[in-house]
């Protein structure tokens, strides 16, 4: 079974200062390099000269190593307190500034390269917007500019055979990251 966890941080320098972790490693153009947010959080074999997991990170996962993903997500760092938090996921965004004020949408996290896009397909919910997430990638592009009701068809269905895709819990957890932004931008933009 291939399990994936990607946890999103303000700063993950400063989680990675409080546990112990193994660099994960990645074979790219046949040299090893350490993953960009991959790490281990229990034993796995170790490579002292390379300064990560002896095993790439795609054997390791077949041998049952659990490797996490840590990302940087500077959203966050928007964030001034759990209520403001609240209070943001908590507020209906403008959802018509996708399509409306361009240079609004490409400060967006995730889809600021799509303001094209985001003005035909007019995402205005969080289940649209995770569709939206989905089929930027190469495995669910052949569904851009199509119907949202021809979208939903397949956009779940696993198939990676175009290429790679999101699961929807991931698209899930990314349209409410944008949701989030989309609010904070207003809110900053109101107060300036």
């Amino acid at each position: 079974m291939s399990a994936d966890i990607d946890i999103d941080l303000a700063d993950r320098e400063q989680l990675l200062q409080l546990i112990r972790v193994t660099p994960a490693r990645q074979m790219h153009q046949g040299q090893v390099r350490r993953h960009n947010s991959g790490v281990y959080v229990t034993d796995i074999p170790y490579d002292p000269v390379n300064a990560c997991a002896a095993i790439d990170y795609e054997q390791a996962e077949q041998l049952g190593y659990f490797k996490i993903d840590l990302l940087n997500m500077s959203v966050y760092q928007l964030i001034t307190s759990p209520d403001h938090y609240e209070t943001m996921l908590a507020t209906e965004p403008p959802w018509e500034w996708l399509w409306t004020d361009t240079e609004w949408a490409k400060q967006l996290v995730h889809i600021g390269n799509y303001t094209e896009l985001l003005k035909t397909m007019q995402p205005d919910s969080i289940p649209r917007m995770a569709a939206f997430i989905s089929i930027i990638r190469p495995g669910k592009a052949h569904l851009q500019n199509q119907p949202w009701d021809k979208v939903f068809e397949s956009v779940w269905d696993g198939d990676d055979s175009r290429g790679f895709v999101f699961k929807h819990a991931h698209a899930i957890g990314y349209a409410a990251l944008v949701a989030l932004h989309m609010n904070l931008l207003n809110q900053f933009a109101e107060q300036a």
